[in-house]
């Protein structure tokens, strides 16, 4: 079985990236539905996300898809909060329902008594007459559970309905609170049937390939995926790394040589690049294994050869980029042009600040 190392699995993820090549076919929302979707804990990155993949690429354009109800936010894979379209919001929301049920085992004593099934009626009942904050909505479910732990319900509420936020909140320049309601409500048709995950397997693939059964067990939050893989092997081809993991890939997908040039790249925070993998070797150097961590907080990230190289920071019209280590001449310059490109895009034509921090050793 050929063995792929970490060069050539870096290749070939940021080839299905686009950003070993930023795509100049691809939309909004059609780079949206090839990522599967893109982590959105805060407003911003899936737009910063965006910008690193596709040519041409302006905010209002995934503003206007989240307008116009082709987007939504939605929690999801690994119970985080993702920008998807609506069809999977429709259809990965019931996929990995199965999490967000065993998710609430932990917060079983703080529901002691509360039916979950009514529970979920009437939280649907409440945030359809209007979208509601999760506060508004956990005093309305108080009434009728007192006893119950406040979070609990929040909790609750947020695992058994497939609840979006409503516009404003998520366009960009603009600010809004956080309104729930649920994904069918908001989109005007019902949610797919639970589907079985082997479409989704692989899409995994097609965005984030070649990769092991953990690998898509780690990206979706998801377990027990290891037959949906048996079922899809007559027609995927296999690899292992260099520690001997078995990986699938899809036959056609492309998987560029080792040496193929990567250029810098500036990626959010929570980049689903580097949270889509259990071995992230492919992208993090061991050596560097949670620089992009500071207690719950995460940093922007900076690629140089395809790789994790520092962390960065915009503050208005000024751009702050922290290498791990020393970067070339060549790096450097090349790291700058990057920087100011994403500066016009996200922040229009205008005067800019590229500036490097002290070097993180």
């Amino acid at each position: 079985m050929p063995v792929l190392g970490p060069r050539a699995l870096n290749r070939a993820t940021l080839e299905r990236q686009h950003l070993l090549r930023r795509s100049a076919a691809l939309g909004a929302t059609q780079a949206v539905a090839h990522l599967v979707g893109l982590q959105a804990q805060n407003v911003k990155p899936p737009y910063y996300a965006l910008a690193a993949r596709i040519e041409g690429f302006r905010p209002e354009d995934l503003s206007t898809a989240m307008a116009d109800r082709d987007v939504v936010r939605i929690v999801t894979l690994r119970s985080t909060l993702h920008t998807h379209t609506a069809a999977d919001a429709l259809s990965l929301r019931p996929l990995v329902q199965a999490a967000r049920d065993r998710e609430l085992h932990a917060f079983r004593k703080g529901l002691a008594g509360v039916d979950l099934e009514r529970l979920a009626v009437i939280g649907r009942e409440l945030v359809e007459a209007e979208p509601r904050t999760m506060g508004e909505l956990r005093e309305a479910l108080l009434a009728h559970w007192p006893d119950a732990d406040p979070f609990a319900l929040s909790v609750a509420a947020r695992c058994r309905l497939p609840l979006v936020q409503v516009t404003p909140r998520g366009l960009w320049g603009r600010s809004g609170r956080v309104a729930l309601t649920t994904a069918e409500h908001w989109l005007g048709r019902p949610a797919a049937p639970t589907p079985a995950p082997d479409a989704t397997v692989l899409r995994y693939l097609a965005a984030f390939g070649p990769a092991s059964v953990q690998d898509l067990q780690t990206w979706a939050g998801l377990t027990r995926l290891r037959d949906a893989f048996e079922r899809l092997r007559p027609r995927l081809v296999t690899f292992r790394d260099e520690k001997g993991t078995e990986l699938f890939d899809l036959p056609d997908a492309p998987r560029p040589d080792a040496d193929t040039p990567a250029p810098p790249r500036l990626l959010p925070e929570f980049d689903n690049l580097l949270l889509a993998h259990a071995d992230r070797s492919r992208v993090v150097p061991a050596a560097l294994r949670g620089r992009t961590w500071a207690g719950n907080q995460a940093y922007r990230t900076l690629l140089v050869d395809g790789f994790l190289a520092g962390v960065w920071r915009q503050d208005g019209n000024v751009l702050t980029v922290e290498p791990f280590g020393v970067l070339t001449r060549r790096e450097r310059d090349e790291v700058a042009g990057e920087a100011e490109r994403m500066l016009r895009v996200m922040s229009g034509d205008g005067s800019y600040d590229i500036r490097f921090g002290t070097v993180t050793e």
